[in-house]
């Protein structure tokens, strides 16, 4: 199976810009209900990031709270872990374990097309398990 089988794709992603604070980003990752934002490249050379609960719980420790003085560049793991959507999804829950990471954005030539989550591929395996 691969990564473009089960991961969720660009359409469905929410993007915000480098410049947005983290205010904004957080409030977009509780109106749509997720636990991540991607953060857009600034060209077509640029790196995308990837901004998580983490990235902003540890941003507003080191802050001390204040959330609308930091940019979402400031805070976001850029470049973001990536693979391509042709690559088999056993590498990738290898490279989640390995690295003790969640979620992996799925890019190519540089250009976003989605993203993979752990809890895709337990998804995944559970299928396989009930099927058997």
């Amino acid at each position: 199976m691969l990564v473009e089988d089960i991961m969720t794709k660009k359409e469905k992603l929410v993007v915000v810009q480098q410049m947005a604070t983290v205010r904004e980003a957080l409030q977009k990752m509780r109106a749509n209900n997720i636990k991540s934002v991607i953060m857009d490249k600034s060209n077509e050379n640029g790196a995308y990031g990837l901004v998580t609960f983490k990235n902003i719980l540890q941003s507003i420790v080191a802050e001390d709270g204040d959330i609308d003085l930091l940019n979402v560049y400031d805070i976001a793991s850029a470049p973001a872990l990536s693979v391509s959507r042709k690559l088999d999804v056993k590498y990738v829950a290898r490279l989640m374990v390995n690295n003790s990471i969640k979620r992996i954005l799925v890019i190519d030539d540089n250009e976003l097309h989605g993203i993979v989550t752990m809890s895709d591929i337990i998804g995944v395996l559970m299928e396989s398990v009930e099927n058997h």
